[in-house]
């Protein structure tokens, strides 16, 4: 970076808020600052997660980014008969996280987990959320009732790997009580495009019911 001594910069944390400080010294090996003061408060943020089945480098990248864009809080990927792309690369992507957070102003940096099978993940999702199963196969349900009456916990959307999900992991999914089933469109979309347009969706009805 070009900056030397003297120079403002801005620091944030998810605890806190963000913060403006000078550069006191500069080098090679570590950089000293001073704290001034603090910009801006912590926001209440949408807890929002995201449950997805991993896929190829590129689209997978997109999705991560953008997703933090729209504020995801935490990403699970999850493991299930179909999923193609059985490895990630947890560091590669909190870089992207990181990047998408200052990029897009945010003071809160998402978290992303470890790969687990997806029997775990629905074992281990928190009673008191909401489960949002993006499913073609749909009943129409009314979304902005209900999330209007969610109080505690997150609100977790969950999409498919390539090919969906098996019959037999749809059936363990729709028997969760947390769960709710939502058709984005009439065609099928692509993991990272239905990851975007849900988020929306819900970011949407969490933010103006």
């Amino acid at each position: 970076m070009r900056l030397k001594p003297g120079d403002t910069i801005s620091l944030f944390n998810s605890i806190n808020g963000e913060w403006s400080a000078k550069i006191v010294n500069h080098n090679k090996e570590n950089t000293e600052i001073k704290v001034d003061k603090l910009i801006i408060s912590k926001k209440l943020e949408n807890d929002i997660w995201l449950a997805f089945s991993p896929i190829k480098k590129n689209p997978l990248d997109m999705m991560i980014q953008k997703s933090t864009e729209l504020g995801v809080q935490r990403f699970i990927p999850i493991l299930s008969e179909r999923t193609i792309v059985k490895e990630i690369n947890t560091k590669r992507l909190k870089k992207i996280i990181v990047e998408a957070s200052e990029q897009s102003n945010r003071i809160s940096v998402p978290e992303i987990k470890n790969l687990r099978p997806l029997k775990s993940f629905l074992d281990e999702f928190p009673k008191d959320g909401c489960l949002i199963f993006c499913d073609i196969n749909s009943d129409k349900n009314n979304l902005k009732n209900i999330l209007s009456k969610k109080k505690e916990g997150p609100v977790c959307i969950l999409i498919g790997p390539e090919g969906d999900f098996s019959e037999r992991e749809r059936q363990l999914i729709i028997e969760k009580k947390e769960i709710f089933s939502l058709s984005l469109a009439n065609n099928l979309l692509r993991a990272e495009t239905a990851a975007i347009a849900a988020i929306t969706i819900v970011n949407y009805h969490l933010n103006f019911n």
